[in-house]
Parts: C-alpha cells; structure tokens; sequence
C-alpha cells in the first residue's frame, strides 16, 4: 500500500541577495555610460575606431538613412527633399557589397588599373575646366630623393621676387593667420638645372615656402597678422628614417603646438604645389598667366563641413574678380589617401594647391597675390559681421 505524500518546496530568498544585485545593475550600468561617455569626448585622433565600420557607413547617406526610417514612421519623409527621387536601396546594397556605384564608372576600374587610385578624389566644386582626369594629386618623391643629401643645381634665380618680411602692425598685433608646409620641399622645374622629370622637382631652398612668405607679405600689407612656419618636415622625415605618407603625421604636431601657443589663431593654412604640367595649372588673365590654385578639404576630419563651407565660399569669390583662377574644391577621403590633412585641429583650415611643377614664381606670385585680394575681402567681412552681431547682442540686454 502506497502513501501520497505531498512534498512542498520552500525558496527563500534574501533581501541582501536582491540589494547586491540591484547596486551590481547599477554599477554596470554606471560603467557603461561612463566608458561611452569617456569615448565619445575623446578627440577623434584618440577614439577607437573600425575602418570596415567607417567605410560601411561611409556607404549610407543621410537621405538614405532617412528613407529607410520613413518606411516605418512617415514623419521622417519630412527631411527628405521634396523634388528629389529616393534612393534606390538595390543600388546602395551593390555598393555595400561589390564597393561598385552604378553611377560612377571608377568603382569598376579603380582596383584593376595601376594608378587609378589618384581619381578617387571627389569634385565638389569644378572650377572652369577641371573634371576627373585632370584633378590635382600629388605624386611621392623616389626614396633616393628623400635621403640623398645631394640636391639639383639651382638656375633662374635672378627672376625671382624675393618676398619682404615685414610687419605693419595689422590686427591689432594680433597674429590670426598661421601658414606652414606639409610637404615644404615641393619645388618647380624651371629653377632645378637639369631636372625634368616632375617626380624629381624637390630642393631644400628653392621650394613652396616663397609662395608661403609672399602670401604672408600680402596679407600684412592688408592689415591681416600672419605667421609663417618654416620648420622642414620633409628633413624630418629623413633624419628619423620616415617615409613620405607620414608627413602630415609630422607636421601635425607643428600646428598644435602653433595653435596651443597662441590663442588668436583663426585661420591654418597649408600651402602645396601640384604634380600636373603646366597646359592644366595655367590659366591667362588679363594678359597676364597666373598659376591655378586648387582648394583640398580632407573628408574624414571632424570639421569637414566647416572647412567646405569656406573653402566653397573662397572659390566663388576667386571666381567673380579672377575668373578661371581656382580649379574648384576637392574631397579625398579614403585607403590610399590621408583623409584628414590636419584640418580637424581647425574648422578654419584649408590645404591650397599653388600651381603645377613647370610654373614660375612669376606666375605662382600673381596667384598669392589675388588670393590675398579675396581672402582679405572674406576676412573683413566676416569680422564686421562678428561686430554687428556682436552691438546687437550689446543692444539687446
């Protein structure tokens, strides 16, 4: 004869047990959004980052983003433009997937063709006569051209106007300017005897920092304080055994320090020359040759927007008083290419290409002195706006 016996089991349960286990959640939780918090204030040379991440959102636009939302809440198709057709999601998924965009031919021949990868740039403003073909880049010097201590023999120095390096107290001794030269040996053919090949033209004297010093006399003479930085980065590099592509990562710490050292500083440039012949970065104005110049804006950098919106803003002012004068303003961005040009320590920053290998001083000075023309007018300008908004305020209170 069998029994039913009834078994009861009892869970007991702590109130201690629950109360470490709250403040563990809490804790945890407190982690996270420190860590998060800590990652996302880093400066963006600082934060951990995923290049396969970064070239998978570099895919999506905005417009995109915002289609894909809207097929679930329909407010979001508010922001997107009204005239504009949406975005195909095949197309975007093809180039997610292939790295191929139907609407432009490169993706197909980029990783096939030796060399190709100088097209990668995007156009976005054309000046007169720039497309895809004829973009600015600039091509690596051999490696016995950075190492060898013996330099081409210089000529036609008569016909170069040296720059006056003189002050005339302007913006209130304020120095609001500050030029250097990433690649500062960047020379030109017409003063390196017996020098043709363009992947040749670099001398340690004879080079872009002239062109830097003659936009500092100009925009002294306009009442803009400037410094100029002479420091040779590209000697750097060889006394510490650097190859080329490190240059911006050599000059970069030069800029901090300027930027650190003086609080005026509102405005970086870094001044360049092109690789191209002389047909494609030479235009006649007014009777006159003037060597073309050409507004680079690096798309990962943290002030991308910042640095378009001046650079696009300068172009069309070169535009109106020297037509033909600015090839347009170009984004590189990608593997091949450094993607930020320093130009995130600065929402003011610009990186200019001066002329090509075969321009003269001449020409290359005639440039200088037209941008400091518009700079001068856009520099102005923005610091009597500054002024008006800033009565306004005054008037307010």
């Amino acid at each position: 004869m069998r029994r039913n016996q009834n078994v009861e089991l009892i869970t007991v349960i702590r109130g201690s047990t629950i109360i470490k286990g709250f403040f563990l959640i809490l804790v945890m939780m407190l982690f996270v959004f420190s860590v998060s918090g800590l990652l996302t204030s880093l400066k963006p040379e600082y934060r951990i980052s995923s290049q396969s991440v970064h070239e998978t959102a570099r895919v999506f636009s905005g417009e995109m983003l915002f289609s894909l939302i809207s097929q679930e809440n329909h407010y979001f198709q508010e922001a997107l433009p009204n005239k504009e057709p949406t975005p195909a999601l095949s197309k975007q998924l093809l180039k997610l997937s292939a790295n191929i965009s139907l609407d432009d031919p490169r993706s197909l021949l980029g990783r096939e063709l030796p060399g190709f990868s100088i097209f990668d740039s995007e156009i976005l403003v054309a000046g007169e006569g720039t497309n895809y073909t004829n973009m600015p880049y600039e091509s690596a010097p051999p490696p016995e051209v950075m190492h060898s201590e013996r330099e081409a023999a210089l000529q036609n120095l008569e016909a170069i106007d040296e720059p006056e390096n003189k002050s005339i107290g302007s913006t209130n001794g304020k120095k609001v300017v500050y030029i250097y030269h990433t690649h500062n040996r960047e020379s030109y053919l017409p003063y390196l005897k017996d020098v043709k090949n363009p992947d040749l033209a670099y001398h340690s004297k004879i080079n872009v920092t002239k062109l830097g010093e003659k936009l500092s006399q100009e925009l002294e003479e306009k009442g803009i304080g400037t410094l100029v930085d002479k420091t040779d980065v590209m000697g750097n590099l060889t006394k510490k055994g650097l190859t080329f592509p490190k240059a911006y990562q050599e000059s970069r710490g030069v800029v901090q320090q300027a930027i650190a050292s003086n609080n005026h500083l509102e405005y970086v440039i870094d001044i360049h020359r092109d690789s191209k012949r002389k047909e494609q970065t030479t235009i006649t104005i007014n009777g006159k040759n003037y060597a073309k110049l050409a507004f680079v804006v690096g798309g990962e950098n943290a002030q991308f927007q910042k640095n378009v919106a001046i650079a696009e803003k300068l172009h069309y002012m070169l535009e109106k008083k020297f037509p033909g004068l600015s090839r347009g303003v170009l984004k590189q961005q990608g593997p091949r290419v450094n993607g930020k040009y320093n130009q995130d320590l600065s929402e003011n920053a610009m990186l200019l290409e001066f002329g090509g290998v075969d321009n003269t001083f001449e020409e290359l000075y005639r440039s200088v002195e037209a941008f400091s023309i518009v700079f001068s007018d856009y520099y102005w300008n923005e610091v009597n706006a500054k002024e008006v908004n800033s009565e306004s305020k005054t008037e307010g209170k």
